[in-house]
């Protein structure tokens, strides 16, 4: 029962590994983009001082790209809220809300520059 186990559980990681490591693409190239609105900037300087230490191009470089994700925002906010896997959850205290919509705003603003 144990092996049975262990199997499924190694089979879940394969496929949680695989699944993301067609999604990384070129990082932010921040030389050339520019915020179109203060919500963009601030979005921008948000998820440089919570995510870009994580995903690609950042510090550790652990998390797959975001820009190539395919998900709609409010589940990347969801995402981001709650957490997934090894991604930490950023509580109300950590990341407001209107914060965490200025991130979701950049994001789609740089994936679609």
């Amino acid at each position: 029962m144990r092996i049975v186990t262990l199997g499924v559980v190694l089979l879940i990681w394969g496929l949680v590994v695989a699944g993301c490591a067609g999604r990384r693409s070129e990082p932010i190239r921040k030389e050339y983009f520019k915020p179109a609105n203060a919500s963009i900037a601030n979005g921008e300087k948000m998820y440089m001082a919570y995510c870009q230490k994580c995903h690609p191009g950042g510090e550790a470089g652990l998390g797959p790209s975001i820009n190539a994700n395919p998900a709609p925002q409010f589940i990347k906010r969801f995402q981001m809220r709650h957490g997934l896997g090894v991604m930490p959850g950023f509580k109300r205290d950590e990341i407001s809300k209107e914060d965490l919509r200025d991130i979701s705003r950049y994001s789609k603003a740089w994936k679609h520059y």
